[in-house]
């Protein structure tokens, strides 16, 4: 237990280290679209497969929140987050950097004036996944929505559409806490994740990813030639 008291500790004193750094910088948009060429030949690419260490869709990241992207780019950067790709992208990111494009991707692709996601799924979940969503104490969706869209909080991100394999394999890297290239450590996924099998987690993944959501991946046209 005083193990545990002292994980989260750290990593409060840690998150509130990050977004004291990333209140000190505004980002801009437009600068954002400028640095982007590490970026685009993944997360500009629909259906783009990372594959290593493991095979799996990359995350979308288009109509994420701001300040989600920051602080999983700082997660990166700090090593709470072992990606080795990501890792040392992040690595050669400042803070600017980080706020700008934390800026870019919070609205692109984001159409103005459209419907919002309804806050409560149209289809209930089955009995079997309600179980599972609800299986400990602070269930998934006080934290990332009943929709799975809509947080509670800034640097909790939205689920809603995101690739399946992709919520799988990061659901299993805070169970893999310590793995020294998949591994995530956060103190309130890991103890999320661990009463979950891995059938378990990848069926909650498909049920998650199926919801309407506003994630997407827009086509980076520099990765286009002309017909």
């Amino acid at each position: 237990m005083n193990k545990l008291l002292t994980t989260m500790f750290a990593l409060t004193v840690a998150s509130a280290t990050c977004a004291a750094l990333a209140q000190d910088v505004t980002g801009k948009v437009e600068d954002g679209a400028k640095k982007t060429a590490m970026c685009v030949g993944c997360h500009g690419i629909p259906g783009y497969q990372a594959s290593f260490p493991e095979i799996h869709k990359v995350p979308m990241i288009s109509g994420q929140s701001a300040s989600y992207i920051s602080a999983a780019l700082h997660a990166y950067k700090t090593g709470d987050r072992r990606h080795p790709t990501m890792r040392a992208i992040a690595d050669t990111l400042t803070e600017q950097d980080i706020a700008d494009l934390a800026a870019y991707y919070s609205q692109h692709g984001v159409v103005q004036g459209a419907a919002p996601v309804p806050a409560e799924p149209a289809k209930k979940p089955s009995e079997r996944l309600q179980q599972l969503i609800a299986r400990n104490a602070d269930s998934c969706t006080k934290c990332h929505g009943a929709n799975f869209n809509t947080p509670n909080d800034g640097t909790v991100p939205k689920l809603a559409g995101q690739h399946a394999d992709y919520l799988y394999v990061a659901l299993k890297s805070y169970k893999a806490s310590t793995h020294a290239t998949v591994g995530r450590s956060n103190a309130v996924m890991g103890l999320q994740s661990k009463p979950y099998t891995t059938g378990e987690l990848r069926e909650l993944s498909r049920y998650i990813a199926a919801l309407p959501g506003e994630l997407k991946t827009v086509p980076e046209p520099r990765l286009h030639t002309a017909k």
